[in-house]
């Protein structure tokens, strides 16, 4: 199969899928979007109310501070791939389980290897968490290291400035840096890591 036809492919098992309990709340999965060859790949943490009622990520508020960060760097949400870590709403709005994070990486993985995207912006501490453990989001964000040859960056999630404003100006801040980071890729430190998930952050609110 080719990138397209595995998006496809994992958008269809995800609608139907019933591997973890966060189906139960499903009102529509949330697969992700984006081009199958785009360079940048932003991983949030879970789909939200207005995620779960059209099947999109980030439509939100959330989703429009994304489209502004995005917009002011000179970029639009149709040249990169939007997702998420688990696919369907947990119940709540509550943080992603471990065993949910560990269920939906397939999926996750699937669409990563698909895209092969050059940069994975991780936005909130449990999209973090698949690449950079133990890692505190508040001591990491906006800065770039490379994981077995992708340049990963990690930043708060947008809905996290909407929760704290104080928080807005970092994220504005660390997303105007985002295309120097890209440019020096490959003066990233290099990071050889097994994925696991950090716990807490008192920084980090709840992202839905």
């Amino acid at each position: 199969m080719n990138s397209e036809e595995i998006l496809a492919k994992v958008e269809r098992e995800v609608q139907v899928c019933t591997k973890c309990d966060l189906h139960f709340s499903r009102k529509r999965g949330v697969p992700g979007e984006g081009p199958a060859n785009a360079e940048i790949m932003f991983i949030g943490e879970g789909p939200g109310f207005h995620e779960n009622e059209q099947g999109r990520p980030f439509v939100g508020p959330a989703g429009q501070f994304l489209d502004e960060l995005l917009d002011q760097i000179g970029m639009r949400r149709e040249q990169v791939f939007i997702g998420n870590v688990v696919k369907c709403r947990p119940p709540g709005n509550r943080d992603p389980h471990l065993e949910e994070l560990s269920t939906c990486d397939f999926y996750l993985e699937q669409q990563i290897q698909a895209i092969n995207p050059k940069v994975i912006v991780t936005l909130g501490r449990y999209s973090m968490g698949k690449f950079i453990p133990n890692a505190k989001i508040s001591e990491v964000h906006g800065r770039a290291m490379r994981l077995k040859g992708r340049l990963i960056v990690p930043m708060y999630h947008p809905a996290a400035a909407l929760h704290q404003p104080s928080l807005r100006s970092v994220l504005v801040s660390d997303f105007a840096r985002l295309p120097a980071l890209i440019a020096s890729a490959e003066s990233a430190p290099e990071y050889e890591i097994e994925p696991t998930v950090e716990k807490s952050d008192p920084k980090q609110l709840s992202m839905f």
